[in-house]
């Protein structure tokens, strides 16, 4: 099984370069699941909105909650983030060339989220990408065990490592 994971420092960085992988990707004819986010700034508020693109022809959900102006908490919208998951398992079938999950987080590190779309990758043998955040990292790597190979966040890399698949 190929999994790779990577991850970047800065808000908004990871997003970037992995909606880059995924246009290449798309663009040289890989078929590929899963989600990029895109981010949206907010005028009315110090934190942006956040998007899930679903690849394989998905919606844009908005996984976000406009919490107000001053707040700080956290603002994911966790019934959004599992409809997100079952686009990505509706989409995930043989003959997908790679999965791309864009964030190992809080959720998955707690059992939810995009797990269950690594598993399914994983008992149908598709490669996976995935982006997680530095205080994420521990538990990611319990999670997949040994075989996982970090990469750099560099979109020259991960479309490499994947089109090297």
């Amino acid at each position: 099984m190929k999994i790779a994971y990577t991850m970047a420092d800065g808000p908004g960085v990871l997003d970037s370069c992995l909606a880059e992988v995924a246009e290449r990707l798309l663009a040289g004819g890989q078929r590929l699941a899963g989600v990029v986010q895109i981010n949206a700034d907010r005028p009315d508020a110090h934190r942006c909105d956040m998007d899930l693109h679903v690849l394989g022809g998905g919606p844009q959900i908005r996984i976000s909650q406009y919490l107000g102006r001053e707040a700080r908490g956290c603002r994911l919208d966790s019934g959004a983030l599992e409809g997100a998951v079952a686009e990505v398992l509706a989409r995930l079938e043989p003959g997908v060339d790679l999965l791309i999950v864009n964030k190992f987080g809080r959720r998955e590190s707690e059992g939810g989220g995009m797990r269950a779309a690594i598993s399914r990758a994983i008992e149908l043998d598709i490669p996976v990408l995935i982006g997680v955040n530095p205080v994420s990292a521990d538990a990611l790597l319990a999670y997949l065990g040994e075989g996982a190979e970090p990469l750099a966040p560099e979109t020259a890399v991960l479309v490499n490592w994947a089109r090297g698949l």
